[in-house]
This record gives C-alpha cells, sequence and structure tokens, in this order.
C-alpha cells in the first residue's frame, strides 16, 4: 500500500524507498531550516521547493523526450523528437518568468502537470485507477502528440526519498520500458506509437535539492529480441545518500542495481560513455547520435544541460542471465544545476 504522505507529523522527512510508491509530497509540512537551524518562512518553503517531470518515447524509429520543470522563480519545457532513420530533429523549448502558466501536482501517480506559452501547451496527467499517465502535447510548429502510458498491471517504479545537502530533501520516481499507446504528428508524419513498439520512461521528481546540483543519467527502455521488455534508470552525483536511484526492470519487475560510474568526455559530445556498476550488473557503453543542449547563467540561478539520445552496447547481468544490448535507443545526460 502506497505511503499517503512523505512528510511526517514532526515535519520530518522519511527516507527510504518505497516499493508501493508516495501519494503525496506535502513538502509545506517539512521543517525547513537555513544551516543555522533557523526555521525557513512559509514564502521560502514554497520558493525553494523545485520539480520536474521528464517522459521519454523510444524504439527504432522514433525518439521524443519531454520535460515539465517548476523553480517557482522560473518555468521551463522543452519537447524534441528525433527519426533515427532519416537523423531529422525538431526541438522546442519555452521559459515562464515566475513559472506562469505552469503546475506539477504533488501527487506522483495522480496528478496533473501543464505548461502553457502562448498557444503551445504541454501536460500530463496521472490517474490512480486506473494507473495511466496522459501525455498531450500541441505546439504551435504543428507537433503534437496524444499518447497514453500504461502504469498498470506489473508496474514497479522505483520511488525513494534521500537527503539533499544539510537540510533538504530529494524525492525520485523512475519507471522504464512501459507499454504506450497513442499518435505523434510531426509535419507530414502521423506515428502511432503502439504500431512501432515505442515504449516510455517516467521520472518524477521533487524536493528541496542542494544548491548547486551536478548528476549523469542514463535510460533505456527497449523490446528484447524474445519479446520481453527491458529498461534501466541509472545515475551518478544525486541521489545518493543513504539509496540510489539505479534499477533495471525486466516486463515490469524491478531489481536494483548498485552505485554507478560514468566515464565520458564532456567537451566532445559526440565520444563515446562508459558505465558499469559497483555489482558487475551495468557492463555498458553508450554512443550518442545527438543531443539537446542548454547553458543559461543568470544571478541567482544557472543550468548547463546536455541530454543525449543514441545507442547502448555491452552486457546487463540479471540473476545469472546476461542480457546482451546490441546498439538499443536510450539517453544520458550530464548536468549541473544552481537552483
Amino acid at each position: 500500500m502506497a505511503k499517503e504522505e512523505l512528510i511526517n507529523k514532526d515535519g520530518q522527512a522519511s527516507f527510504g524507498i518505497f516499493p508501493d510508491g508516495v501519494d503525496t509530497i506535502n513538502y509545506m509540512d517539512f521543517d525547513l531550516r537555513n544551516a543555522m537551524d533557523k526555521r525557513r518562512s512559509s514564502l521560502a518553503k514554497r520558493f525553494k521547493f523545485n520539480q520536474f517531470q521528464f517522459i521519454g518515447f523510444t524504439c527504432d524509429q522514433l525518439i521524443v523526450g519531454l520535460a515539465i520543470v517548476d523553480l517557482k522563480i522560473a518555468s521551463n519545457c522543452f519537447i524534441y523528437i528525433y527519426d533515427p532513420e532519416s537523423k531529422e530533429y525538431a526541438e522546442h523549448s519555452f521559459i515562464n518568468p515566475l513559472a506562469f502558466n505552469t503546475q506539477i501536482d504533488t501527487q506522483p501517480n495522480s496528478g496533473n502537470s501543464f505548461f502553457r506559452k502562448g498557444n503551445n501547451k504541454v501536460s500530463i496527467e496521472a490517474t490512480a485507477k486506473p494507473r495511466l499517465r496522459s501525455v498531450n502535447v500541441d505546439l504551435e510548429s504543428g507537433i503534437k502528440i496524444s499518447a497514453v502510458i500504461d502504469e498498470s498491471g506489473s508496474f514497479e517504479p522505483l520511488a525513494l526519498c534521500v537527503r539533499a545537502g544539510y537540510e533538504g530533501f530529494h524525492f525520485t520516481q523512475k519507471s522504464t520500458a512501459l507499454i504506450c499507446n497513442g499518435l505523434v504528428e510531426w509535419g507530414d508524419k502521423k506515428i502511432v506509437l503502439e504500431e512501432i513498439g515505442a515504449l516510455a520512461s517516467v521520472d518524477w521528481s521533487a524536493g528541496y535539492m542542494r544548491r548547486e546540483t551536478a548528476w549523469n543519467w542514463g535510460s533505456l527502455s527497449c523490446n528484447l529480441p524474445d519479446g520481453r521488455r527491458l529498461g534501466f534508470n541509472l545515475a551518478a552525483g544525486v541521489v545518493e545518500t543513504g539509496f540510489t536511484e539505479n534499477a533495471v526492470w525486466i516486463d515490469g519487475k524491478m531489481h536494483k542495481v548498485d552505485m554507478v560510474d560514468f566515464q565520458f568526455d564532456r567537451y566532445h559530445h559526440s565520444h563515446a560513455w562508459s558505465l558499469r556498476s559497483n555489482d558487475g550488473i551495468i557492463n555498458l557503453h553508450f554512443e550518442p547520435a545527438g543531443q539537446r543542449k542548454e547553458k543559461t547563467n543568470a544571478i541567482i540561478a544557472a543550468t548547463n544541460f546536455t541530454q543525449h539520445f543514441g545507442r547502448y552496447y555491452g552486457e546487463i547481468l540479471i540473476n545469472g542471465e546476461t542480457i546482451h544490448l546490441d546498439g538499443e535507443w536510450g539517453f544520458t545526460e550530464d548536468h549541473y544545476a544552481k537552483w
């Protein structure tokens, strides 16, 4: 049964892994203090809370990445689409000051997220019964997405909360290799997700994160030759204080993974990455095919962000079985943020 609220009656976050998830991230009940133990005001608690949700769709015929980010002082939404066969690429990014026309509810599995900038609209709506996540994109450029991600059945998300710096917490819920259906309209293309075998991944994160945060991340969702669905979420540099967000999913069943080392050349984006886990489960390399980049250095906030899409090669060892990857599509990321 899901934990009802993340923050307990004493104003403290519950740390650990929650196999059934958490219903509500009741962050305003958190006893937020500064480094000298002075209580923060309600206004500070509201404005220091960060949230984001990322959705990915991947298969051999299509790569889609989209996110809604709410930093309170500003919000951001991006969508990119890549055709691996033709190498056609489209990207759109929008910013709203003070997070106008932006909302991310605090219920990971039953709340809604939306972003609007002019006639550009993106929404992600989750329902607990049945467990579905609906994604809708309508852009002035003509890109439209109407998709449903199935989180029912054997759905086992990795939901966990860890300490962030001296006074904060970081909650995240990850899931990969999820069955999805729907339509992507892009130029003269009308792509039916279930017909091309696309799978989805979901990243829902929130918290009082470290003022300066940096991480590396890798994600995969693919269909194996024997018909099983394989996915993973791997990260280093964040969500590591006691617990990690590293896991592999096979047909919805989650297998935890130990710490992961990312080796890559930050200044040569076309070079391959190496990903290896301390427990020997992960032994992969990743070859980028393209990337979405963003670099902003403002007075009180900054970001240096590169998210790659590309192909994974190597081995995953699970319960004595070696699963070989031979060019399956996924993501990596190198990210610095000052919130």
